[in-house]
């Protein structure tokens, strides 16, 4: 008589629990993105008992419409923080390029030459910011923190009034509702093409990330810059570069942004870039840099618009308190973090 191997005598559910905790101990980062997933899914089913109408096709239209800018953000944001940065400008660049933007527009400018000099705007904002850092020695703080005043500026000097697209620019056709699913009365699943842009840019940034030479310095450069220079690496221009893609990524959000509300204001973005960080970080990626994923990120930015949507859907909430709650939950991610890089010290 054979006798049974002891593996098969454990239970499934058993072998999945020390699969998963194996899983942690190897690498221990993904348990802030894990716990991002968990507290999203925790909104949905909380907002589905107590409001109904939350898992369905124009609540989740709503939410990524609402949240292209932010995802797209939150893309760049986390190039950044992988390599232990962080960029504080781009909320400001947003403004200065949406002004700038709609101003061109408006002076009859080819749309979609006034949508390029938007996105220029950032990635200048990025390559002054990198070069500030990189080659001066700059503090990424203080480097952005400038930038931030400098496009805050610059956006208040060219206008101080709003500036508003006309209806009929082509320019407003990023913004124009594309029909997807085509449920029952009003339950659409709608998309624009700025959700199409931002899941375009999540993708790339996933390749990049994990499929290139670029990527793997990125992690290399988060991890130990010192030992990513005596590798060899390229760890100059790759610290450019995450800035430049910042940057330009924060013009493309301006550009998504402004074609759906059709207006431009020097006050436009205020915060954001504390959205674009508080979504990474919620989303997993280490503010010491080295450890992160995109999709994370991308969870993170998900969380901040579910709370938006369930403080509107209670109505006896004041909007003021999504900063409240998003400080609490940013300070719970930072801590777990904390322990994370502590468990990877030891």
């Amino acid at each position: 008589m054979t006798a049974t191997p002891i593996a098969s005598r454990i239970p499934a559910a058993q072998r999945l629990v020390e699969r998963t905790r194996t899983a942690f101990r190897s690498n221990p980062s993904v348990l802030p993105t894990l716990a991002a997933v968990v507290i999203t899914i925790a909104m949905i089913v909380y907002g589905e008992i107590a409001y109904g109408r939350i898992l369905q096709y124009n609540t989740l239209s709503n939410l990524l419409i609402n949240n292209a800018h932010v995802i797209i953000l939150a893309v760049g944001m986390t190039f950044v923080i992988l390599t232990g940065g962080i960029d504080l400008s781009v909320g400001a660049v947003i403004a200065v390029s949406s002004v700038a933007g709609v101003m061109l527009a408006n002076a009859g400018w080819n749309p979609w030459l006034a949508v390029l000099v938007m996105i220029l705007i950032g990635t200048a904002t990025g390559a002054v910011s990198g070069v500030l850092i990189q080659y001066f020695d700059v503090q990424p703080f203080i480097a952005t923190l400038a930038m931030m005043f400098l496009g805050r500026g610059l956006a208040s000097i060219l206008s101080t009034e709003p500036q508003r697209l006309a209806d009929d620019s082509p320019m407003r056709a990023l913004g124009a509702p594309i029909t997807i699913i085509d449920g029952p009365k009003v339950n659409d699943l709608v998309v624009t093409g700025g959700v199409v842009i931002a899941v375009a840019l999540v993708l790339a940034a996933l390749f990049v990330l994990h499929r290139t030479r670029l990527g793997r310095t990125v992690y290399a450069i988060g991890g130990s810059e010192a030992s990513a220079k005596l590798m060899g690496l390229p760890v100059h221009r790759t610290k450019l570069t995450v800035y430049l893609v910042s940057g330009t990524l924060a013009g493309v959000a301006a550009v998504v942004y402004t074609a759906r509300l059709g207006i431009g204001q020097n006050i436009t973005g205020i915060g954001w870039e504390l959205d674009a960080i508080a979504a990474t970080v919620i989303g997993g990626t280490l503010l010491t840099g080295g450890a992160g994923f995109v999709l994370g990120s991308v969870v993170g930015a998900i969380v901040l618009g579910l709370m938006n949507v369930l403080i509107t859907r209670d109505g006896t909430i004041k909007p003021e308190t999504v900063t409240i709650i998003t400080g609490g939950i940013l300070l719970v991610f930072v801590l777990l973090q904390r322990a994370v890089t502590r468990r990877k010290d030891e």
